[in-house]
Parts: C-alpha cells; sequence; structure tokens
C-alpha cells in the first residue's frame, strides 16, 4: 500500500511547487526532453502549467482541477502536461508570458499556455475554474475545444502558432538612442511620476497597489540632486503608509507581496524574498536621508524576519512564504477581538485593539481584522492625552505576547529553495544594513550567504539558479549575474576583504563574455550555451524585480570607478543608451534604471580609505561615509601593506597614508580633494 493513489514524474523534483502536484492524478511532466520528445513523437500537443509556490490561485487551481480525475484524464488523453516553477525557469515564463499577455491582454499566474510540439504558443490564459464561472470557460470545456482544433483545425492553429511566434522574436527589441544621457532625462522621469502619484494613501496607481521600493529609490535620488521636497514627501508618504498598513507584518516584520486595495490595508498575504529585500534597502536609504527612527524600526524588522523564518543554517536565503495556511488565506496573520482580549486582558487589550484597528466586527473576514495602525503612536498618545512611552511600552509587550501566541499556529508554506538572484538582493540588504546601522551581526549574516553562493551556486566560475536540499542546479540567467555582483561590490564594503570584490570582477566578466549582444547591445536573459528555446529573450523592465540589465549597468558602473577598465563603463552605457527613451516615458517600469542613469550622471565620489581595516580610525571613517545618504558613491580600503588590493582596485594605487596616520581620499571626476586623516576632514571632504 502506497499513501498516495497517484504518482508522476514530478516526483523527483526539488522545486516545493513541483512536488505540490507530484502526487495529482495529471501525468505531469518537467519541462525536459522526455515531454518534449513525447510531444513530438506522438504528436501532441503541449499544456504548459507555469506557476509558483506562494501563488494563491495556482493553489487553487491545483485543488479544483489538477487534483479531479475527470479533469485529469482530459489532460492526460489529449495532451502533454508540463508543469513549470516560474522561479526557477523565468527564461520560460518571460517567453510564454509575453505570449498570453499579447493574446488575452493580461496575465498572471497560474499561466496555461497551449504549445505546437515545436514549442509555439497558439492559445493561453491564466487562471480557469472547473466549471463555467464569472464570465470564465470551465476548463473542461477549453481542454475539449483545443484538442478538437489540435485535431480537426491545424491549418488554423499553424497560421496562430506563426503569427503569435513571430510577434514574440520582436519583443523588447529596443533601438539605442543616439541622444546624448543627461539630467534632463531624470528631471522629465520624475514629472511623469509626480502626475501619477497618490497623494493620499503613497505609491502609484489604484487597486491592486505594489509597493514601488525602486521607484522610492529613484524619488530619493532625485531629491538628493535636486533638493526637491516633493520628491521627498512622495518618498516618506508612501513609507510611512506602507509601514502603517495591513500589507506590513507589524509583529513578525515583512512586508506581503501587494495590497488588494489602494489605501494598503488589506494584503495579499504571500511574503517574497525579494520584495523584502528591495524595501529594506529603501527604507534604510531614507533613515540615512531623514534620521526617522520608524525606518530604521522598520527596516530591522525585515531583516530580523530573514534571519529569523528565511534563512537556512548554509545561510542560505529562502524564497517565499504561502499567503494560505489551513487552506484559508491570511489565517496565520489576522485576528478577532475576543482573542487579542482574552489574551492581554482588558486594559492592554483595549489599548491593543484601538491602536492596531482591531474590530468586533473585523476589518477583514468572517470577523477577523488585520493589524494596522491608523495613527502614528505619538498621534494616539496625543489623543489619549499620554506620553508616547506608556502606549508604547504597553504595545510592544502586547506585541511580543501575541507573536507567541501565533508561533503555535499553523505556519503558512514555504518555499525553502534557494535562488541565486534573490539571494544577491537580500545579501545586498544585509550588507548594506551592516554599514548603514554598525550591525555587525549583518555583516556575519551577508559574509555567510555570500559563502554559500560560492560553495553552493557557483561550479567551475559560472552561476547556478537554484539550491534545495544538497542539490544544485539549471544555469544562471543574467539576473542571478547581476543581482550577485551587485550583493559581492556591496559586501566588500562591508568587510574590504579582497576576494568578494574579485568574485564580483570574475563574474562581471563572466557576464559580459556570455549574455552580451555584440550586434544591438545589452544583455540577454539568457548564456550562449543557454538550452535553445522559441526565442532569446532581453528584459529592461524592473517589475516586481529590478531587470538583469538595469542592476548590471549599475553595478559595471561602480566596477569601472573602482578599477578605471573601460569595457565596464561602455557596457554599462550601451544599456542605458538603450532603454533612454523609454526610461522618461514610462519611468514606473524602469526604477532601477533611473537610479543606474542617475548614479553615471552624477559624478559619483570616489573614497580610498589606507589604514588597518579594523583600526578604530578607519571605522570613524566608515561610520561618517555610510551615516548619510550618499548613493553615487564606491568606497575601498586597504591596509598598507597590503598590495594585492592596491594592484586589483586602481582607487587604491599609488595612495599612502599620510603621517602614518589612517587617511581618506575623495575623488570626483578624475579630480582627488587633499587627503583626510581625521574624521572632521572627511566629512568636509564628503560635503563639497
Amino acid at each position: 500500500m502506497t499513501e498516495h493513489s497517484h504518482t508522476n514524474k514530478l516526483i523527483n523534483e526539488t522545486s516545493p511547487y513541483l512536488l505540490q502536484h507530484a502526487h495529482n492524478p495529471v501525468d505531469w511532466y518537467p519541462w525536459g526532453p522526455e515531454a518534449l520528445e513525447r510531444a513530438r513523437t506522438e504528436d501532441k500537443p503541449i499544456l504548459l502549467s507555469i506557476g509558483y509556490s506562494a501563488c494563491h490561485w495556482c493553489h487553487v487551481m491545483e485543488h479544483e482541477s489538477f487534483e479531479n480525475s475527470e479533469i485529469a484524464a482530459l489532460m492526460n488523453s489529449n495532451f502533454v502536461c508540463i508543469k513549470v516553477d516560474r522561479e526557477e525557469r523565468p527564461d520560460l515564463d518571460s517567453i510564454y508570458m509575453n505570449a498570453v499577455q499579447m493574446m488575452t491582454g493580461h496575465g498572471g499566474w497560474p499561466m496555461t499556455v497551449f504549445l505546437t510540439p515545436d514549442l509555439r504558443p497558439f492559445y493561453g490564459g491564466t487562471y480557469y475554474p472547473p466549471v463555467d464561472r464569472h464570465g470564465l470557460p470551465g476548463f473542461p470545456k477549453v481542454l475539449t475545444a483545443i484538442a478538437d482544433s489540435y485535431k480537426n483545425r491545424g491549418e488554423e492553429i499553424e497560421t496562430t502558432a506563426q503569427a503569435i511566434t513571430a510577434e514574440l522574436k520582436k519583443f523588447n527589441r529596443f533601438i539605442p538612442s543616439g541622444e546624448m544621457l543627461t539630467t534632463e532625462v531624470l528631471n522629465q522621469a520624475f514629472s511623469a511620476l509626480a502626475g501619477n502619484f497618490d497623494r493620499v494613501n503613497g505609491g502609484f496607481g489604484g487597486a491592486p497597489k505594489f509597493p514601488p521600493s525602486m521607484t522610492l529609490m529613484f524619488l530619493l535620488r532625485h531629491h538628493k540632486r535636486t533638493n526637491s521636497p516633493e520628491a521627498l514627501s512622495m518618498v516618506e508618504l508612501t513609507l510611512e503608509k506602507m509601514a502603517r498598513g495591513g500589507m506590513y507584518d507589524h509583529l513578525g516584520g515583512g512586508f506581503a507581496r501587494y495590497s488588494v486595495d489602494a489605501r494598503w490595508q488589506v494584503p495579499h498575504f504571500e511574503k517574497m524574498l525579494y520584495d523584502n529585500a528591495l524595501l529594506a534597502r529603501i527604507y534604510l536609504y531614507a533613515y540615512q536621508q531623514t534620521k526617522n527612527p520608524t525606518y530604521r524600526r522598520v527596516a530591522e524588522e525585515v531583516l530580523e524576519y530573514i534571519v529569523r523564518d528565511m534563512t537556512d543554517r548554509t545561510g542560505a536565503f529562502y524564497s517565499s512564504e504561502d499567503a494560505d495556511s489551513e487552506g484559508e488565506e491570511g489565517k496565520f496573520y489576522v485576528w478577532t477581538r475576543a482573542e487579542v482580549m482574552s489574551i492581554l486582558g482588558e486594559e492592554d487589550g483595549a489599548i491593543f485593539c484601538e491602536f492596531f484597528n482591531v474590530t468586533e466586527s473585523g476589518n477583514f473576514e468572517h470577523g477577523n481584522s488585520i493589524l494596522n495602525t491608523p495613527l502614528s503612536l505619538e498621534e494616539f498618545a496625543e489623543k489619549k492625552g499620554a506620553n508616547p512611552e506608556e502606549p508604547r511600552r504597553t504595545i510592544n509587550a502586547a506585541k511580543q505576547r501575541l507573536f507567541d501566541v501565533r508561533e503555535a499556529r499553523v505556519r503558512p508554506g514555504r518555499d525553502d529553495k534557494s535562488l541565486a538572484a534573490w539571494n544577491g538582493l537580500m545579501l545586498t540588504a544585509f550588507a548594506e544594513a551592516a554599514n548603514i546601522l554598525g550591525r555587525d551581526d549583518y555583516r556575519e549574516i551577508a559574509a555567510r550567504n555570500a559563502e554559500f553562493i560560492l560553495d553552493h551556486l557557483t561550479k567551475d566560475g559560472r552561476l547556478l539558479r537554484t539550491y534545495k536540499s544538497g542539490q544544485s542546479k539549471l544555469n544562471g540567467y543574467l539576473e542571478d549575474y547581476a543581482y550577485v555582483i551587485e550583493g559581492m561590490l556591496a559586501l566588500y564594503e562591508a568587510t574590504f576583504e579582497l576576494r568578494f570584490f574579485n568574485h564580483a570582477r570574475e563574474l562581471a566578466d563572466t557576464m559580459i563574455a556570455q549574455f552580451w549582444d555584440e550586434s544591438d547591445g545589452g544583455f540577454y536573459f539568457t548564456s550562449t550555451d543557454h538550452e535553445e528555446l522559441l526565442t532569446r529573450t532581453k528584459d529592461y523592465f524592473d517589475n516586481a524585480t529590478p531587470s538583469g540589465n538595469s542592476v548590471a549597468a549599475l553595478a559595471l558602473l561602480k566596477l569601472f570607478h573602482l578599477t578605471q577598465e573601460q569595457e565596464y563603463q561602455r557596457s554599462a552605457l550601451a544599456v542605458l543608451r538603450t532603454v533612454r527613451q523609454a526610461v522618461a516615458k514610462y519611468p514606473s517600469g524602469f526604477g532601477y534604471a533611473l537610479c543606474a542613469l542617475d548614479f553615471y550622471l552624477s559624478e559619483p565620489k570616489e573614497i580610498a580609505i589606507v589604514g588597518e581595516t579594523d583600526s578604530h580610525e578607519v571605522r570613524l571613517f566608515i561610520e561618517d561615509i555610510f551615516s548619510r545618504y550618499l548613493p553615487n558613491k564606491v568606497v575601498a580600503a586597504r591596509a598598507p601593506e597590503d598590495e594585492q588590493s592596491a594592484e586589483a582596485i586602481k582607487l587604491l594605487a599609488a595612495r599612502p597614508m599620510v603621517e602614518g596616520k589612517a587617511t581618506a581620499y575623495v575623488c570626483r571626476d578624475y579630480t582627488c580633494l587633499a587627503p583626510a586623516t581625521t574624521a572632521e576632514e572627511l566629512v568636509a571632504r564628503l560635503d563639497e
């Protein structure tokens, strides 16, 4: 006797998402030669289903359709069924999502695409219900119609497949601009963003509302460059509203993926590693600029959540946490007033419920409430006629008690695979937090993660995409290289260990060799030796995560300023020229590219420090540099006798200590200021 009545070929995969479907009655295959060969041999269309572990509607469609034996029989008899984890295979997801958006005008997950045996899409959509519902055709009806068309109307299928494929091959073919890269591009982008800003709730547009981390990074840079009070207020309003809304986990830290409303009130409860990495960074930058302690608190709470719940013993960061627990969306996170009162008692419970908007009728489903704070603590205390410290103590103690109770609940499912790209994003967040907040524990976490990447996701100088349960596999994509390069450079600035800089540079050289388009410029999403797919795509848009091209451009510019190697700057500028026209017109889709352009146009500060890197004097230099918001800079340091660093990093060459003291050099636009040997002198140089 076996525990499951069905087991398919997904049972040998490592992806938690694929393993969730390993006991469906559907005869699922992973993407690979066996499935593709069967489709060709039997001349059967491919049913390609793409989703991810934390996706709520993916779970719904599995339960309704993929666990249904009758629907599974329809799938098995008419199609070769392939299940793909979009996080493992973003190359496939990108191609076929573009196709679905062309066919339907929208996209999302779960994604359902029907392909010819030679991988050309001819029909597709997203979620299909098991029966006709809400204007959507039932999945059995779709399956029957597609199977009939493939058998009896082959010419129509062929015509459609040809047309869609031809359009896919043109997709994202940006033409480099011959115009100058100037600050006017940045100003146009700001004007467009300001026109779409929600001046009541922060963020951009209406519901659903996603955290605009990269756009906020650009706005903060715009404020730094122009001293625009409007840009800073846009950043602060958005950060304040997000941190007070229900999208933020007020007990355990971390942000949900998005809000279903425009007020950040009701989240889609899944938590993604990449969102929290990007949000931790923008809160850190805002803290540097404003010294608002709320921003520091939120950043630290996000990072503590990652340490507590999303970090493997190897130092790896996990991918995501589900929206659902016990089959209900958000059940882990919500509270009734009665629950809170029974745990905290009458007096503390009343204060907690009022502060966090927990009501008798609830602000969510079934009388439950999502914690959110309509008033700041100071406003709440003023309303109560109290010193803010009084409710602060009560609320913090109550939060800890409720957190402890919540820990005993059934947790949401966790996708515990580790992706190189997303680990690179979080590596950057911890490394930057170490310097900005003076946290040695964050520096150690960042270093452990870098060792994990080097030990488990690097092979023969190349990156692998995914790690799970001791297995590493799949070629790294452009974003894996770009994000990890950025993370290694951030860790170098947090440790000044030359090996991390060397790893960044080696990966950058490999990235250029493997991904660069010699004819049109820009980086392809896949390497030269990647599996041949329907088309070789490029991605320039900064969506939920920054595009590999945007991150590569910024990282290569930093490498140029550290090494003076012209090839790094040439590649970066080619990317920026390619997106020049688009970033000014559609800035919300190019937030990170705008940051890279701002870096290039700012004449970045090049800061070289010579002295014992663990000395009190050098640590004071580092504190002065990173306590202020200086987004456009590179920092390098070496001990006086460290010739290897001076040779590898040209910024450090021919920089002696002055009078035997730790010395900082600040250069800009090929001009260096007088060397600084005290913290006061360094501050003066940084302000020039």
